[in-house]
Parts: C-alpha cells; sequence; structure tokens
C-alpha cells in the first residue's frame, strides 16, 4: 500500500488503498437473468455493468440520460461491444427514475422480470459487497476515507469497520446534506441497523459535481489524481490535517476508487450521479 507523503500532514500517514470500487457493489446484484441501469453518457458504472454481464452471462440494459449522438462514444461504445443494450430517457423522466411510474414504464418495455439498479449502482447489496473493503486492509489504521457520490461505498466501509475505526466520507456534489440520510437508509435496508463509526465532510466539493477550482486544478496536476472523486477527498485529507483535525500519529487510509494497483487517471468525461446536473 502507497504511502501518501506531503508535509503539512506532519505526524499524520495517509496510506492509499487502490481499489475498484465497481466491482464490489456488483459482486451481489449478479443474480439475474436480465439487469437494467442508469448512467450518463461517459458513466464507469455503465461500463462497469456492461462488462460484468458479458463476463457472467447476463443480458445488460443501460438506459442514458438524455439523447442519443451518433458515433457513440468510447463509453457507450465499448458497453455495446461487451453485448449491452444502450437506450435512452429525456432529461425530465430521467430526474424522476427512480419513481413507480418510471419503472413501470421500463419494465413494461424491458419485461417484468428485469431487475433495475440505481445509478451509481448503490443499494442494500452493493452495501453488502463494499462492507469487504476494511477486511483486506494491509496496515494498521484508524480512520477509512473514501469520496462519496451515492452513499453506498461509505455505507458498506462503515458497517464492514472493526469496533474503535471510524470513516469519514467527502462528498463531491453541492447541496449534498442528503448523503446522510442515504447512508443510513441503505445501511438499514442492508442489516437492518444504522452504524455511527461514520460523517460524511461537505466542504470539499469545490463547486459542484465534475466541478473544479483553479486550486484543485493544481492538486490534481501535482499528485496526477482522478479529479471528479480522489482529488476532492485527497484535498480535504490534507486540509484537515494541516488544520489539526487529525490527532498527532492518527494513521489514515484513502481510498481511491479506481483500478487496483494501477496510477490513477482522469476516466473519459465526467458523469455519474445525475451526470451532468449542476449540484
Amino acid at each position: 500500500m502507497e504511502e501518501l507523503l506531503d508535509p503539512g500532514l506532519g505526524q499524520v500517514r495517509v496510506f492509499l488503498m487502490h481499489d475498484d470500487n465497481k466491482p464490489r457493489k456488483l459482486k451481489y446484484n449478479l443474480g439475474h437473468r436480465r439487469l437494467l441501469t442508469f448512467g450518463g453518457a461517459y458513466s464507469n458504472h455503465i461500463r462497469a455493468v456492461a462488462a460484468a454481464g458479458c463476463r457472467h452471462g447476463i443480458e445488460t440494459i443501460g438506459v442514458i440520460r438524455g439523447e442519443e449522438h451518433l458515433p457513440l462514444n468510447p463509453t457507450l461504445a465499448r458497453a455495446q461491444a461487451c453485448g449491452m443494450t444502450i437506450t435512452y430517457l429525456d432529461r425530465a423522466s430521467y430526474r424522476l427514475k427512480h419513481t413507480e411510474e418510471v419503472q413501470a414504464r421500463l419494465r413494461a418495455r424491458w419485461g417484468r422480470d428485469v431487475a433495475i439498479l440505481p445509478e451509481g449502482g448503490s443499494n442494500a447489496a452493493a452495501v453488502r459487497g463494499c462492507a469487504e473493503l476494511p477486511g483486506e486492509i494491509g496496515v494498521p489504521y484508524d480512520v477509512v476515507c473514501c469520496p462519496v457520490g451515492t452513499g453506498g461505498t461509505l455505507a458498506g466501509i462503515s458497517a464492514g469497520l472493526p469496533e474503535g475505526r471510524r470513516a469519514i466520507g467527502f462528498a463531491v456534489l453541492k447541496g449534498a446534506g442528503f448523503l446522510a440520510g442515504e447512508v443510513a437508509r441503505l445501511q438499514r435496508e442492508a442489516y437492518g441497523r444504522t452504524w455511527s463509526n461514520w460523517a460524511i465532510n461537505l466542504d470539499y466539493h469545490f463547486g459542484g459535481y465534475a466541478r473544479t477550482t483553479p486550486a484543485l486544478d493544481g492538486f490534481i496536476e501535482k499528485y496526477q489524481v482522478e479529479g471528479v472523486y480522489v482529488a476532492k477527498m485527497l484535498y480535504g485529507i490534507l486540509d484537515l490535517a494541516r488544520q489539526g483535525a487529525f490527532a498527532p500519529g492518527t494513521r489514515i487510509v484513502a481510498v481511491v476508487t479506481g483500478q487496483p494497483s494501477t496510477p490513477v487517471a482522469r476516466w473519459d468525461a465526467p458523469t455519474g450521479f445525475d451526470s451532468g446536473e449542476p449540484r
């Protein structure tokens, strides 16, 4: 596990755990013949579901926000090459994709037996998959940090932590106070209870989902990290450490949500949690 070295950390130590949380979220969601999910035109979630469907022989349908644009971009082309059926939902309907009315329309078109996976993949089954992450941490630690888009990864990490450890999520959305309720809801759906060992920091969204500032751009360039999720978390950790928010000697594991054991790079154009919708 790689250690992040920065003089601003003082006596706080930060270890980078490269972990692709998409397979964790999908691990317990794959027991279906047909799986439908949602995403933006460059969604890594869409790409991950398509690849999993190809690998496990599951029919997949990707419902993309907005209108069709041809030729397909590399993300959707790759998903289609994996066998995913690509369809589209206008933006007004997409905002209501979680409602019974919209989902009934989708089932009428794609079959009553289709399993519907939410955008970002965060549901009870995803929480159980992410809860396995703490058991794979190979260094002593006090705190686990992760970026937060939909709340599933944080909900699972919190549930899987040993006694005495805590988790901090860094929201990448503006106005994300609702995420605390989402994390609690996901834990209740997965385990019938909630945990009090987690918190969400709302101060490092840099203007909203996929938004940036010169300060964040400079940080991304310096550390060569993915900008939509990972950079915001790491910037927050370093800034809090400089402010003395962590006791001297605190050992932090920062979950770098990307391909494990490889450098983190920018992923296509930023989309995902309601994609380009301003927040």
